[in-house]
């Protein structure tokens, strides 16, 4: 008999509680992945922590790498031995955060599922930058996941030049929360444990060296993730997280570390765009064609409110940039949907005409 609580602290909600019925006619145990290595996984099962490796027929079946499990997902298993369980079925998703893979034009890079809140980490120094965190949040907003904007390592600078970027911030995105922390001092750790409830989970995003694995550590109250000591020279954390991990907080809630991205890439997020630049989709509503691209039209709201100074215009130029972006993704995604086509015609094609010859 499965002990609900325990799953529902895991973050078993009823949607995958609905599907279990279904899935589940061979007896199979719950289990939620924690890392992933190579299509090797380890993950956490009512009976502890096991390695797991997926069976031949979800190997073959899989038509994308989105089938394959990842950090998040919730799956079925059988016990192999005492340290070791099989992997048969992964449950539906809640959702799945994903970019665009780096130097790929159609291809997508999955960083972990089923996630109810994300921390989107900046640090205040040199590197800050709110395009960045639109961006990430883009990205959130797409899949569903509330972020939460986190302003680390505010001991970089004088209390007035953090109340500038706070003040940044919110003209822009007023509507989102925003922490602002300090590994050093600890000043805002106990504002982010806060956020932390249980049986959600929660990832960290953010560039190589924010800090996220620090503040990860004072979570947990120990020095679980590796990190290393600021550079002097650069002035930022030096990065040390490889790899995608579920942590469980013995207070409550379920924390997904991720290595940090250099890169951003926008892949298929229109939703997201959208939702991140609101004040844009609403001015866009007055505007006096439906399919406005905001640039050089007659009775265009969003640009009467950009030269009328109502719109942020840093705010403007990225969220063009980002539609731009995004445009530039799905097209190469369906140049490619149609180079398949074309050559399965042609081997179609091929052996017709080998059958024809006498």
């Amino acid at each position: 008999m499965l002990d609900q609580n325990i799953l529902y602290q895991l973050g078993f909600t009823s949607y995958f509680h609905n599907q279990l019925e279904e899935l589940n006619q061979q007896g199979w145990e719950v289990g939620r992945i924690t890392s992933e290595h190579k299509e090797r996984y380890s993950l956490i099962t009512l009976k502890g922590c096991f390695e797991g490796e997926i069976i031949g027929n979800l190997r073959f079946t899989a038509q994308s790498r989105a089938d394959f499990p990842v950090v998040g997902d919730w799956v079925l298993v059988s016990y192999y031995d005492e340290r070791k369980v099989l992997i048969h079925k992964v449950f539906s998703r809640s959702n799945l955060l994903k970019r665009k893979a780096v130097g790929q034009d159609s291809d997508i890079q999955i960083i972990a599922a089923n996630i109810d809140y994300a921390f989107i980490v900046e640090s205040v120094n040199r590197d800050f930058s709110i395009n960045r965190f639109e961006r990430y949040m883009s990205l959130c907003y797409d899949s569903g996941i509330e972020p939460i904007l986190v302003l680390n390592k505010s001991d970089l600078l004088k209390q007035e030049e953090i109340n500038l970027l706070v003040d940044n911030v919110c003209k822009r995105h007023s509507s989102v929360r925003l922490i602002t922390s300090n590994c050093i001092n600890k000043d805002g750790i106990d504002l982010i444990r806060n956020e932390v409830r249980s049986c959600k989970t929660y990832c960290f995003l953010g560039s190589s060296g924010v800090g996220k694995s620090t503040i990860i550590n004072l979570l947990l109250g120990k020095d679980y993730l590796a990190t290393n000591e600021i550079s002097d020279f650069i002035q930022r954390g030096k990065h040390t997280t490889s790899h995608r991990e579920l942590i469980l907080l013995e207070s409550g809630g379920v924390i997904i570390d991720n290595p940090g991205l250099r890169e951003v890439g926008i892949a298929s997020a229109s939703k997201g765009v959208e939702e991140t630049f609101n004040k844009i989709k609403i001015l866009a509503l007055k505007c006096k064609y439906k399919d406005c691209t905001h640039h050089h039209e007659q009775g265009c709201a969003v640009r009467d409110a950009l030269e009328n100074g109502i719109l942020d215009n840093e705010s403007y130029w990225n969220y063009i940039k980002l539609i731009k972006e995004n445009a530039h993704y799905e097209s190469s995604v369906k140049q490619r949907k149609q180079k398949g086509k074309m050559l399965s015609q042609q081997i179609k094609n091929y052996k017709k005409g080998i059958r024809k010859k006498p």
